[in-house]
């Protein structure tokens, strides 16, 4: 039987699938984020969480890492350090002991997985946002800039929103809404300049975290909490920008029709997936939003096929 395996790196966690040559999941593992700028292990940190999730599966499969065809690496940030690539891509030869893997950005997971590898666009909003396209035999890439200077429309970016938003409602410079009650609610505050303790102190400014607040924002909005709403009507107009850039990038024209899908966790939320739907109607393009196929996680291992046909292994 072969054997393929996908690896899907992200802000908050690891997943990694691996198929049969019929196309079935045959284990899974998950595994700490492998997102290392940033890491106390640093570059080391993506050969830790490999290591482990790739013993994992093929254990879980009674098969040995020699018996894999091919893997396909999403790594969060490749490429995003030109310096740190060669490392990285010599990096999974130590631990499958071949060399019939290709790594690349976790964004070829996401795109892979929701259009199932067919021409399209993919949109992420998990901790951060970028998006990726295909068009034949061109590809672009749009956004992922990091939550200090850009990753507009991630859950990172409306927690931070949600937080200004928060604070300028403390001070009296906005009128409090449901947002303030519910913010002090999550991180359990009584002051709220606790906030700060929390958030800035107690957590060190973790990004992961500091994401998930987002499912705050994004409830409340869903309540019906105005201010709550705007921010996230503004991640929607963002996250579409991403798309109309990539379709131009791509040279669609406004007669084309062009797939596209999402994946991140803040999707996960109807009311982030309606307006978004609704910033897509404004586009210049024809935009036909599609549910996605996949989730990112089997994407990578989908990849892993595509990548492996590409350089004529046997699938």
């Amino acid at each position: 039987m072969t054997y393929f395996l996908g690896m899907d790196g992200g802000g908050t966690k690891t997943a990694f699938v691996l198929l049969d040559g019929n196309g079935t999941v045959v284990a899974e593992d998950r595994q700490p984020s492998s997102y290392y700028f940033g890491s106390e292990s640093g570059i080391d940190l993506v050969e830790q969480v490999l290591r482990a999730g790739v013993g994992a599966v093929v254990a879980a499969a009674g098969i040995r890492v020699e018996d894999l065809a091919f893997a396909f690496l999403a790594v969060p940030g490749y490429g995003e350090a030109s310096a740190d690539v060669a490392h990285l891509d010599a990096m999974p030869a130590r631990v499958l002991g071949h060399d019939r893997y290709l790594c690349g950005n976790d964004m070829l997971s996401g795109w892979a997985g929701s259009l199932a590898g067919r021409d399209g666009i993919n949109v992420v909003a998990g901790t951060g946002s970028v998006a990726y396209g295909e068009r034949g035999d061109r590809t672009h890439r749009t956004g992922g800039w990091s939550e200090l200077f850009g990753d507009e429309g991630s859950a990172y970016w409306v927690a931070v929103q949600g937080l200004n938003a928060f604070s300028r409602m403390a001070d009296g410079r906005e009128p409090r809404t449901a947002l303030h009650g519910a913010v002090r609610e999550a991180l359990k505050v009584v002051d709220d300049l606790d906030v700060i303790g929390v958030v800035v102190d107690r957590w060190q400014g973790d990004r992961s975290r500091i994401a998930g607040l987002a499912r705050v924002v994004t409830a409340t909005a869903a309540a019906g909490d105005a201010r709550a709403l705007r921010i996230v009507r503004a991640a929607a107009a963002e996250l579409a920008a991403l798309v109309t850039t990539t379709a131009t990038a791509l040279g669609h024209g406004p007669q084309d029709e062009v797939a596209v899908s999402w994946s991140g966790g803040l999707f996960n939320a109807p009311v982030v997936r309606s307006e978004f739907e609704e910033a897509l109607r404004r586009s210049p393009f024809r935009l036909k939003l599609v549910t996605p196929q996949h989730g990112p996680e089997l994407g990578g291992a989908l990849y892993a096929v595509r990548a492996a046909r590409a350089r004529g292994v046997v699938v």
